[in-house]
C-alpha cells in the first residue's frame, strides 16, 4: 500500500492565516494541528485578466483538499471551484475534483462546467504568425466528465471514465466571416458541436498532494472514443498523456522547497473528423494551466507536444514567501512540419504561503513570449 512519506512538519512554518491571526489578535486555545485536522479551505476573490482576448474580469478561487483516511496511505483529495465574470457577458462555472478513496483504493475525477466562453482562435498550425489575423468565436459549453480508477498495484491505477462536450449557439462575432473559411476546417463550427463518449485511462502518482506536489512522479493516459451511438456528431478518438516528475535538490530540508519540476503532455485527435473546438490547443489542458506566457487557444492542430520546466524555491525559512522561474514550448501539427516549429515563453512567479496545512500557494506568475505577455492569479502551483 502506497505510503506517505513526504509529509510535511508544519510546526515552523507561516502562512497568511497565521499572519492574520496575530494582526487581528484571534487567540487560539491549542496550536493549530495539522496531524488532526482533515479539510483545509483556501479562497481568494481577485480581479484579473482573462486569456483569449475578454479582457478584466472577477474571479473567485476556491481550493479544498480533504484526508478520507489515514493521511500516510491516502492522498489528499481536492476540489477547485474558480468561478468568474467579466462583467461582458462572459462568465464561467468550473468545479474539477479529484477523490481518494482510504488506502487510495480508488480515484474518482470529475470536472464539470458551464461556460459562456467567447475566444480568439488563429486557426490550425503553425502558419499564422500574425497575432492580429484572428477570430472572436462566441460560444456556451457545457462539460461533463467523470472517471473512476481502481488500484491495481501500488501508485498505478486504471479505470473507465464518461466525457461530454455540448457546444451550442457558435457564432462569430463578426456576422461577415466565415469561421470554417477562415480555419479550413469544416467540422464542429456550425451552430452547435456535440462530443460524447467514453474512456480508458491508466494513472500513475506518487504525489500526495496534487495542489503543491512534494518530490514524486504522475503520469496519465486517456483514450477517449466518441461514438455515434452515444450522440456524437462524428465518431472520433483522441490520445492524450501526461508525464510529470518533481526532484528536490536538497532532500534533508523537508521543510525547504528547493526543486526542479517537469511537464511534458502529447495530445492528439485519431481522426479527421474531431470538431474543431475539441482539437488539441495551447492552454487546453485540463487544468487550463499549460502555456503560461502564451494566450489560450494561439496555436491548435490535430496533434499537440507540450514541454515545461520549473524551478521552485523557498525565499524565506518559514516558507511563507516564494519564487519560480519557468519556461515552455509547443508545436502543433497542422500547416508546416510538426517538429520545425516550436513556441517557446518563459517567465516567473512569486508565491506567498496560503494554507501550510494543505500547502496551498498564492501564485503571482508574469509569462511572456513573442507578442504577447500575460500576469497569471492563481490557488495552487500550475503543475
Amino acid at each position: 500500500m502506497p505510503q506517505n512519506k513526504g509529509i510535511k512538519d508544519t510546526a515552523r512554518q507561516t502562512d497568511l492565516i497565521d499572519i492574520a491571526k496575530e494582526l487581528f489578535h484571534i487567540r487560539q486555545n491549542k496550536p493549530r494541528s495539522q496531524e488532526e485536522k482533515k479539510i483545509y479551505f483556501s479562497a481568494l476573490p481577485f480581479g484579473g485578466t482573462l486569456p483569449g482576448g475578454s479582457g478584466r474580469a472577477l474571479i473567485t478561487s476556491t481550493t479544498a483538499g480533504i484526508y478520507l483516511g489515514a493521511r500516510r496511505t491516502t492522498y489528499m483529495s481536492t476540489a477547485t471551484f474558480a468561478p468568474y465574470w467579466n462583467f461582458k457577458g462572459r462568465f464561467g462555472l468550473p468545479l474539477r475534483t479529484s477523490v481518494w478513496l482510504p488506502d487510495n483504493t480508488w480515484n474518482i475525477q470529475g470536472d464539470t462546467r458551464f461556460m459562456v466562453y467567447p475566444q480568439y482562435t488563429w486557426g490550425l498550425g503553425n502558419h499564422n504568425n500574425d497575432e492580429n489575423n484572428r477570430v472572436l468565436i462566441n460560444y456556451k459549453y457545457i462539460r461533463f466528465y467523470q472517471s473512476a480508477l481502481k488500484r491495481i498495484r501500488p501508485y498505478l491505477f486504471a479505470g473507465l471514465g464518461y466525457h461530454l462536450d455540448y457546444r451550442f449557439n457558435i457564432q462569430s462575432d463578426d456576422p461577415e466571416v466565415d469561421v470554417k473559411q477562415f480555419t479550413q476546417y469544416a467540422y464542429g463550427l456550425g451552430s452547435k458541436s456535440l462530443s460524447s463518449g467514453v474512456s480508458l485511462n491508466l494513472l500513475y502518482d506518487t504525489r500526495n498532494n496534487a495542489i503543491n506536489p512534494l518530490p514524486g512522479a504522475y503520469m496519465n493516459l486517456v483514450y477517449r472514443i466518441n461514438p455515434t451511438f452515444l450522440g456524437s456528431d462524428h465518431s472520433w478518438q483522441s490520445v492524450y498523456l501526461d508525464v510529470r516528475k518533481y526532484m528536490p535538490l536538497n532532500k534533508a530540508r523537508v521543510n525547504q522547497q528547493n526543486m526542479l519540476a517537469f511537464w511534458s503532455y502529447f495530445w492528439t485527435a485519431l481522426n479527421n473528423t474531431a470538431p474543431y473546438l475539441d482539437l488539441p490547443s495551447t492552454g487546453w489542458d485540463p487544468y487550463n494551466r499549460s502555456a503560461r506566457g502564451i494566450d489560450q487557444n494561439r496555436y491548435r492542430g490535430k496533434s499537440l507536444l507540450y514541454l515545461e520546466s520549473e524551478y521552485r524555491r523557498d525565499i524565506t525559512n518559514n516558507g511563507l514567501l516564494g519564487f519560480v522561474v519557468f519556461a515552455n514550448a509547443n508545436t502543433v501539427s497542422g500547416a508546416g512540419k510538426f517538429f520545425a516549429s516550436w513556441h517557446p515563453a518563459a517567465g516567473a512567479g512569486l508565491r506567498i504561503k496560503f494554507n501550510k496545512g494543505s500547502n496551498t500557494n498564492i501564485g503571482i506568475d508574469y509569462g511572456f513570449s513573442k507578442g504577447y505577455s500575460s500576469i497569471m492569479l492563481n490557488l495552487g502551483e500550475a503543475f
